[in-house]
């Protein structure tokens, strides 16, 4: 098979699948359906995939392989911690509101094969850094931060700047808020996880 026709093929493929992932949910979605908004015959869909497992996989890896690294790089990065945190909730941010597949993405690959997720080299990428929890240690015992355990304290950093993404839809509703005032809750969200993540490290 032509290598570069077979490549424009795999990534006709991929981004009419995330087209249809946004637009339905992931689980909404099918590889028939894939396969014919596309216009690729269904067989040629399984020859480059196998299975939409492997579709959603490559996919992720796709959308979170430049992101992450990105995102990693501020934990491991010579900052002030103040300014870190407020750099990472920052990009993390704006990360989420470019990419809307990301959250929905993370949680369907950990969910559907929490055995084989860890395996993702990208998964690890969204994952706290040694050097981060160095230097959270580092200032409790300066007396700058209290003491805190590095890894509680990311996995709340992580919850308080993803959980609304996740649940995105059902914040709008309950609060009555269209697509311009979902974007601004979201946009005043910044802010506001920065002050309760530094009141959580005051002393």
């Amino acid at each position: 098979m032509d290598t570069k026709h077979g490549s424009a093929t795999r990534l006709k493929l991929m981004e009419t699948a995330r087209e249809l992932f946004i637009a339905k949910g992931v689980d909404r979605v099918g590889v028939r359906e894939i396969a014919a908004k596309a216009g690729v015959n269904l067989s040629l869909m399984n020859y480059y995939f196998q299975s939409k497992e492997n579709l959603l996989e490559e996919i992720f890896e796709q959308s979170i392989k430049d992101n992450g690294q990105k995102i990693r790089q501020i934990l491991n990065a010579e900052l002030p911690l103040d300014s870190k945190i407020k750099l990472y909730v920052n990009t993390y941010t704006d990360v989420l509101v470019e990419d809307p597949l990301l959250v929905p993405f993370v949680l369907s690959i950990i969910h559907r094969n929490a055995e084989q997720a860890p395996r993702l080299k990208s998964v690890h990428s969204l994952y706290n850094t040694e050097a981060f929890s160095k230097q959270l240690r580092q200032e409790a015992e300066k007396g700058h931060i209290r003491n805190i355990d590095p890894e509680q304290f990311f996995i709340s950093m992580i919850s308080l700047i993803l959980f609304p993404f996740a649940i995105k839809p059902l914040i709008a509703y309950r609060m009555g808020l269209n697509s311009e005032e979902m974007a601004k809750f979201l946009e005043d969200r910044r802010e506001h996880i920065y002050i309760m993540l530094m009141a959580t490290l005051r002393p």
